[in-house]
């Protein structure tokens, strides 16, 4: 008998989602078959539904998924990215992309952007192409997917950020380079300002610096390894200087993507500082900033857009070490199911918490 499966099929923004029901393919060399277990609703996601990002429809959306193991289609590897042994019934998270890994972008660390990219969450439907959002009961994992086996023990919810939020911090992190002993100040503390936060103490931070104009989201950066919170003004280093009276930034990650922010916490870099921008993936005005002082005070500007295997590796090996030293389970509202799509797409975008999360039942 053909196995089916629901999928919550996205056609458009102001048309409602709808579960259909689909069958699954036989599975290509290569693939494997995930039970979708539990799916977390980005920012991204959000944006697509809102209509401030732009998809291919009808899709599925939702790529910060965990499952387990159904089923492997022939000549798959049963090793994950950590080199252990998979096997049926596995929980797993995996890469929010899969890629040819002989290109020549794979090879110089940039996996994510290679010719023939496919993203999880991101794709259109079609009949050749179907089950690759985590809206869904299943999930069809693709050739060159890197994959995590995880604990067990690791809460749903939590699991099912690593592939993209925790990933992406991770990235940050590589990029900022040593982080002990430095200054680092992190803008936006939305869900990836937080889990910087944490990250950034575990590797021993001397002050962590969390800027946002929420100040419920800045008291709670405090349970995540902040120790110096500012609200943003007009005058950040003066706030800064006023609440700890911290006088060069080594590094800033910025979070907020919000153009006047990037300027002003760049102005704030020691020399040969860093500024690493991440939270910027959407249509804004160019920013103003002067190339003069780039140069004299040896400033180095980098982006991240998503992340490499070894950021998620990185990502799977820091929940698993401290997903109990941090209240992660806390950024996530966990009441819907599968079922109730709509509500929690309303939800998000409503009460905007750090994240609504899904149960795939």
């Amino acid at each position: 008998m053909t196995k089916k499966s629901r999928i919550a099929q996205f056609k458009g923004t102001g048309a409602p989602i709808q579960l259909v029901e689909i069958s699954v393919p036989e599975l290509k060399e290569g693939e494997i078959l995930v039970k979708n277990e539990y799916t977390t609703l980005c920012r991204s996601d959000l944006n697509t539904f809102s209509g401030k990002r732009k998809e291919k429809t009808p899709t599925i959306l939702g790529h910060e998924i965990a499952g387990k193991i159904e089923a492997f289609g022939p000549g798959t590897s049963q090793q994950d990215a950590r080199n252990k042994q998979l096997k049926i019934g596995d929980r797993i998270t995996w890469t929010i992309y899969a890629s040819n890994p002989e290109t020549k972008l794979a090879k110089q660390g940039i996996p994510q952007k290679a010719p023939g990219l496919f993203k999880y969450g991101h794709e259109q439907v079609t009949p050749l192409n179907n089950l690759h959002g985590g809206l869904s009961d299943y999930t069809i994992l693709r050739a060159n997917t890197a994959i995590a086996k995880i604990r067990k023990k690791v809460p749903l919810q939590i699991t099912s950020i690593i592939n993209c939020a925790v990933a992406t911090v991770a990235g940050s992190l590589r990029l900022a380079g040593e982080i002990e002993g430095k200054n680092i100040l992190i803008s936006g503390a939305g869900m990836l300002g937080i889990i910087a936060c944490a990250m950034c103490k575990t590797e021993g931070a001397k002050n962590i610096i969390a800027l946002d104009i929420n100040p419920p989201r800045l008291e709670n950066a405090k349970k995540f390894g902040a120790n110096v919170t500012v609200l943003s003004s007009n005058d950040i280093q003066y706030e800064i200087s006023r609440e700890a009276n911290i006088e060069c930034i080594d590094v800033t990650l910025d979070f907020s993507g919000v153009a006047k922010i990037m300027e002003q916490t760049l102005e704030l870099l020691t020399f040969g500082g860093i500024a690493v921008w991440v939270g910027a993936t959407h249509p804004q005005r160019d920013l103003h900033i002067s190339a003069e002082k780039i140069i004299r005070n040896l400033w180095i500007i980098k982006g991240l857009h998503n992340y490499n295997e070894q950021d998620f590796i990185k990502a799977v090996t820091f929940i698993e070490n401290h997903y109990t030293n941090f209240p992660f389970t806390t950024l996530v509202h966990d009441k819907f199911t599968l079922s109730q799509v709509n509500e929690a797409f309303d939800y998000a975008l409503i009460q905007n918490p750090f994240r609504t999360g899904i149960q795939i039942k």
